[in-house]
């Protein structure tokens, strides 16, 4: 059950706005049936917490300030539904910073005593929801350049959901 301090928390890659928009620019092209995701709302989950109380918020803040991994670049190449008719861009590959990444996360979030989804992990970026069929398109790559992770807030509006950033967190430069 959920309480008015109840708080839907996710740990996230954030879409930088320039790639937002050529992505929202070419899925616009493409006829997907379902419900386009709002362009500020796109972005890469690290770790879903669902409800959460108020309180969790300054541990879950702590827990990742002491994540480190390196900046890396993500080649979203596919496009697939998954799950009930989400619509996504996939990456074919797992750059070793972002397993490494969500690892440490899972790893400290499991320590912490914070529930995660049991399903393995699978980057991706949800386009459309509500997606009746698989697509059978090809997008083009689109390169993300991560430098950076941060921690969600979701809200459910008349208008739809709406993430807002609660605290984020740089990626470092790689060594060498």
């Amino acid at each position: 059950m959920t309480t008015e301090k109840d708080l839907r928390l996710f740990f996230a890659l954030p879409c930088p706005p320039t790639l937002a928009d050529a992505i929202c620019s070419w899925r616009d092209t493409q006829n997907l049936d379902g419900r386009p995701v709002a362009q500020a709302n796109l972005h890469l989950t690290l770790a879903f917490l669902g409800s959460q109380p108020a309180s969790a918020l300054d541990e879950l803040k702590q827990l990742g300030s002491h994540l480190r991994a390196d900046v890396f670049t993500l080649r979203l190449d596919q496009l697939r539904t998954i799950g009930h008719g989400f619509a996504c861009l996939i990456p074919s590959q797992l750059p070793p910073p972002l397993r490494q990444l969500v690892e440490q996360l899972h790893a400290r979030l499991s320590t912490h005593g914070f529930a995660l989804d049991a399903r393995p992990f699978l980057p991706h970026v949800t386009l459309v929801r509500n997606a009746p069929t698989q697509p059978h398109i090809t997008p083009p790559t689109f390169e993300w350049h991560v430098e950076r992770f941060g921690l969600f807030l979701s809200v459910n509006t008349p208008s739809g959901a709406h993430y807002r950033e609660l605290a984020g967190w740089p990626l470092t430069a790689p060594s060498g």
